[in-house]
């Protein structure tokens, strides 16, 4: 049902993604909003947590926000511009990544600066009020910021000259460099009339409003509006404001070495000549480009309402299926989603080269289901999270971190490795029901010195140290994503599947 304030068909887009926004209202019988300069953003003093702490907890953690063009879950798959760019600099160092969602009223700031994450990726603009905060990586991308309008505005201005005076309110947030750059324009001389959203708007649901009809005019970087614009009916163009804004990650004041590592590696992928200053990008990155910003398979199904009714869930193509049997088993639906998506990857088809099938990866001399019915989507899932189930309850007696991950490196390698691995923590004076310890043991379980004397032997101890990182990783971010879907339906709004919308005719 079309619930829009205007009696035109407009888009119901991207609830799971958009925080609360549905109850904006025309500002004009308000009193003025205070225009002064941005504050400070964030009070926090930066931990002490440079690249060496990072290495030696294995697993950088990525600040942004669940977007089209930074982080989204692409039938479960976790993709994006922002993430795939920083999971290449987390590979090249022999790190796992870890996504922070951004929530309503979350500082990014503030959780940078807090430790719970290390570097903000979110296609952020250097500006010099977020200078004050955070240092910035060399640049990876150079845009322009662009008025763009609702294709229902009459009358709408061409340059800047005809939008000063206009009296049409320009929605942006207060900590955007797009407000800055309003406030700059406005001390030249031009009478610009600013409308402050929630913080918790990003640029792409400004969009979604002005698409639907429910803002008059927002700005964006070039990049996203016409990434946006391939998909969506009811934006248009408008003049520049600014130019050759550059875009690059930010991270905490006191990381040298965190920073010095990132501008290498962005070195390699964007960096401006000296004979035009013009700037120069990697096949790479080039790639992510067109994947991300131009047209692709992938941003196709993100914004495609069809695409997203008939083949996904919330969370992954196969919710409807997961859900009921983990919740009949007793375990965390979540948990399982996480674990299929590591183990195949949502393929249903997928065999391993040990012979493992299916969507849950089960080997099948270990089971009593025939081998053709594990190729069954609901049998391997009932099969699988029934495995898992019971991993679970073989480490009921620990604490639930501790239990889930020594269930999952269970699952991966087998119960006899951890057993071996768990003799040796005890060898080594370590407690065995701790799960770095266990890990720690499951590495040396690598050298002839330590699986000479293991009753099962030889073990490849960085798989499972490893999945157990990333299916922990994804499950805390499927978390974070469901979340943003459950604050959806609080705030009212429905159809919470995913990007969808209604076309115009």
């Amino acid at each position: 049902m079309n619930t829009t304030p205007f009696p035109f068909n407009k888009y119901s887009f991207l609830a799971i993604f958009l925080l609360s926004f549905s109850l904006i209202q025309c500002k004009s019988d308000k009193e003025k909003p205070d225009l002064s300069r941005s504050g400070l953003l964030t009070q926090y003093e930066p931990i002490e947590r440079d690249f060496a702490d990072i290495k030696a907890n294995g697993v950088l953690r990525m600040i942004t926000y669940y977007s089209s063009n930074t982080y989204f879950l692409n039938q479960g798959i976790e993709v994006g511009f922002e993430y795939e760019l920083l999971r290449e600099f987390a590979r090249e160092n022999d790190l796992g990544l870890e996504v922070i969602i951004l929530g309503e009223n979350e500082n990014p700031f503030d959780l940078l600066n807090q430790g719970v994450g290390d570097v903000i990726a979110a296609n952020y603009t250097i500006t010099e009020d977020r200078r004050k905060v955070a240092n910035f990586t060399r640049p990876y991308n150079i845009v322009d910021q662009l008025v763009v309008y609702s294709v229902d505005l009459p009358n709408r201005p061409e340059t800047l000259e005809e939008l000063s005076g206009s009296g049409i309110p320009i929605s942006v947030r207060r900590n955007s460099s797009y407000y800055n750059r309003l406030l700059d324009l406005i001390e030249e001389g031009y009478d610009l009339e600013i409308d402050l959203l929630p913080e918790s708007m990003d640029t792409e649901a400004a969009l979604v409003q002005i698409a639907n009809g429910n803002l008059r005019a927002t700005i964006a970087d070039d990049n996203m509006f016409h990434a946006a614009n391939r998909y969506m009916d009811g934006l248009f163009e408008g003049p520049v404001i600014a130019e050759s804004d550059t875009i690059a990650w930010a991270i905490r004041t006191n990381t040298p070495d965190l920073e010095s590592r990132m501008n290498r590696y962005l070195y390699k992928h964007f960096r401006f000549v000296a004979e035009d200053n013009r700037p120069r990008r990697s096949t790479f990155l080039n790639i992510l480009r067109r994947r991300y910003f131009e047209q692709s398979r992938q941003m196709a199904e993100y914004y495609n309402p069809e695409w997203q009714y008939q083949s996904m869930g919330i969370i992954s193509p196969y919710d409807d299926v997961v859900r009921p049997v983990a919740e009949e088993v007793g375990v965390d639906w979540l948990l399982v989603t996480a674990v299929i998506a590591q183990e195949s990857s949502f393929n249903p088809d997928a065999k391993s080269w040990a012979g493992a099938v299916g969507l849950m990866q089960i080997m099948p001399q270990f089971v009593d289901t025939p081998y053709e019915e594990l190729y069954d989507v609901v049998t391997n899932i009932q099969v699988g999270t029934q495995i898992l189930k019971d991993h679970l309850d073989h480490y009921a007696y620990m604490d639930s971190t501790n239990q889930i991950a020594f269930a999952l490196a269970t699952y991966n390698v087998g119960m006899g490795h951890m057993a071996d691995a768990r003799r040796l923590a005890i060898d080594r004076n370590r407690n065995p029901n701790e799960w770095e310890n266990v890990a720690e043991a499951l590495l040396m379980l690598m050298q002839h010195r330590y699986y000479q004397n293991a009753r099962f032997g030889f073990a490849r101890g960085i798989e499972p140290v490893r999945y157990v990182e990333e299916v922990m990783n994804r499950y805390r971010t499927y978390e974070a994503v469901l979340a943003l879907a459950e604050q959806q339906q609080r705030s009212g709004l429905t159809n919470l599947v995913g990007p969808q919308f209604n076309r115009r005719p």
